[in-house]
């Protein structure tokens, strides 16, 4: 079942904006990040969630999309995500920025799993005008933007394949707009 989740839980871009990912999912979503681990249990991650149509257009005005596919510049209206969560550090919870950097994967992964299990998917979005998106929901300084977590029910096909032997992990999609994720073989990343 994990397993099945795993795979199906990837970095979706496109969804079916009118259905909607309302803030009681949202909160379900987070309500499972914060019970994952957290380093020292300083538990230094707050989340602003997104869900209405105006804050959503200025969020999605903040972001990049996809560094490999350099002609794309996101998903046209009505492939919107539905919902962001925008991931935070309390700076006022001190941590070493290298360990904050574990906690975020374990939350994002976590909010990622819960979206997948829900019938939804996600992306993790770390390329954010910070400055804009900060302006834009009225971000308290306080709170240093880490990443923004895209959600809705997908509307693309993601589909895993091997590295081939050009060793190219770049993801790519064909001229039907399936989207393809070239994955290390285990005998590749196991050693020894």
């Amino acid at each position: 079942m994990l397993n099945e989740m795993v795979q199906k839980n990837r970095s979706y871009r496109r969804f079916d904006e009118s259905s909607a990912v309302v803030r009681s999912t949202l909160e379900g979503f987070v309500e499972n990040a914060r019970h994952s681990a957290s380093t020292a249990n300083l538990q230094p991650l707050k989340y602003f969630p997104v869900d209405s149509a105006g804050p959503r257009a200025a969020v999605f005005e903040c972001l990049k999309w996809a560094g490999y596919l350099t002609e794309w510049v996101g998903p046209e209206s009505g492939e919107r995500p539905a919902a962001y969560l925008v991931m935070v550090h309390d700076t006022e919870i001190k941590i070493k920025a290298e360990y904050l950097w574990f906690d975020a994967g374990l939350a994002s992964q976590t909010i990622l799993l819960s979206a997948t299990e829900a019938g939804l998917g996600g992306c993790i979005l770390a390329s954010i005008d910070r400055d804009r998106l900060r302006s834009a929901l009225s971000i308290p300084s306080r709170y240093e933007i880490l990443v923004v977590l895209a959600l809705g029910k997908p509307v693309e096909k993601v589909v895993l394949t091997e590295v081939t032997e050009s060793g190219s992990i770049k993801y790519f999609r064909d001229t039907d707009g399936v989207h393809y994720v070239p994955k290390r073989s285990i005998a590749e990343i196991l050693i020894g």
